[in-house]
């Protein structure tokens, strides 16, 4: 009877309050990029991103990350409005909520602002790191367990300069990096596009898989012109060719016929958006980040609706530090299939990164990082460093 009574209190006294989040700190930092990282609306040679510091009532400290690209450009979050959502709103409506409580945290930040998807999986993904390093779990044990611990893993090119992009592939290929390449167009004619991705096809022929990224570029008309000589240049796949409110015009591109692949990207923020897009059977595979998910659990309930659809699961990235690609490769880890692997080379492009050790690069692929929670830990010098003053 005693035992049974110990064993009671035990399980009483271990929990909610020990889990109670305590407090939320957000910091804002600039990493400088190796080179100049062009898009179809914006070119960045810093990356942004506000880091979050959750602490719990127990003393362990989770940490996430919000990633934008040049301001609020690719979607309508900055750094400093995310910054100042989660300061003023999220962070209070968390304040000493069970932290292992994800889905009422969710519903929490959902009552306290409206979209803002960055914010709340920053704030989100602190509190997965914090319970699992409470818990001695990594974050993918608690989304049900990893079936890889490795994910193959692209490049982008994005300077718009055939010379040095093809350099650059040639350089990963040689350094057992990356083999598969996104092109970034849309910044130039469809023309110059075309000749430039001519140049790149034929300098990586039978070496290197290509796809192409529009960023929204393109009207329906192009695309009805340009994506057949894609396909014969063997472009594997093409992500977000139209504007993301012309569902129906990827509908109508996929049913022409003798086209690439489709991706689907900025069309794509919630479950419904992707149900929207399965009914339209605007794409072919969708691409899945945090920062449009609203977090690894909004990221989780698209890609299930993305399978029952039977479309593909692509891993995006924002140029995510060590800290946000840890917490995307968790979220990854743990689904059944991830056909067309996924993007997170962001470490590699910035001069520097924000945890003690970096995630690790090699044989084509990146890998799960060990241990508890996220598996990476913040460096406090880095951070000062990097901080915006």
């Amino acid at each position: 009877m005693l035992a049974k009574t110990q064993r009671h209190d035990a399980v009483h006294h271990t929990p909610a309050r020990d889990l109670a989040v305590a407090g939320i700190r957000t910091t804002i930092v600039d990493v400088p990029t190796v080179r100049k990282h062009k898009l179809s609306q914006t070119s960045v040679t810093a990356q942004s991103y506000v880091i979050v510091q959750a602490r719990l009532a127990n003393g362990v400290e989770g940490i996430g990350e919000a990633a934008t690209l040049g301001g609020p450009r690719w979607s309508e979050e900055s750094v400093e409005g995310i910054k100042a959502t989660i300061d003023t709103y999220l962070a209070p409506a968390l304040i000493g909520q069970a932290a292992d409580r994800f889905v009422t945290a969710g519903e929490r930040l959902d009552a306290a602002a409206k979209r803002n998807n960055a914010a709340k999986a920053a704030l989100e993904t602190a509190l997965f790191d914090a319970v699992g390093k409470t818990l001695g779990l990594p974050v993918a044990a608690l989304l049900g367990g990893a079936v890889r611990t490795r994910f193959p893993v692209l490049w982008t090119l994005a300077s718009g300069d055939p010379d040095q992009e093809i350099a650059e592939a040639e350089a990963k290929l040689g350094a057992r990096l990356h083999r598969t390449f996104k092109i970034k167009i849309g910044a130039q004619s469809p023309e110059a596009d075309l000749a430039r991705l001519t140049r790149l096809s034929t300098a990586l022929a039978d070496r290197a898989t290509l796809i192409v990224d529009a960023n929204q570029a393109w009207d329906e008309t192009v695309a009805r012109r340009c994506l057949p000589r894609l396909a014969d240049l063997g472009i594997a796949l093409v992500e977000q060719p139209l504007p993301a409110w012309n569902v129906a015009g990827m509908g109508r591109l996929r049913a022409q016929g003798g086209l690439p692949p489709l991706l689907a990207d900025e069309c794509v923020f919630t479950a419904h958006d992707m149900m929207g897009v399965a009914q339209a059977a605007a794409a072919d595979a969708v691409s899945l980040k945090l920062v449009k998910h609203g977090g690894l659990v909004g990221l989780r309930k698209v890609a299930a609706v993305a399978e029952a659809a039977g479309i593909g699961l692509y891993g995006g990235c924002l140029l995510e530090s060590s800290v946000g690609a840890a917490a995307h490769l968790h979220a990854f880890a743990g689904l059944r299939e991830l056909a067309w692997g996924c993007e997170h080379f962001g470490p590699q492009i910035l001069t520097g990164d924000l945890v003690t050790e970096p995630l690790a690069f090699h044989d084509f692929a990146v890998h799960l990082p060990e241990g508890p929670g996220l598996g990476v830990t913040l460096d406090p010098d880095k951070l000062r460093h990097y901080a915006r003053s």
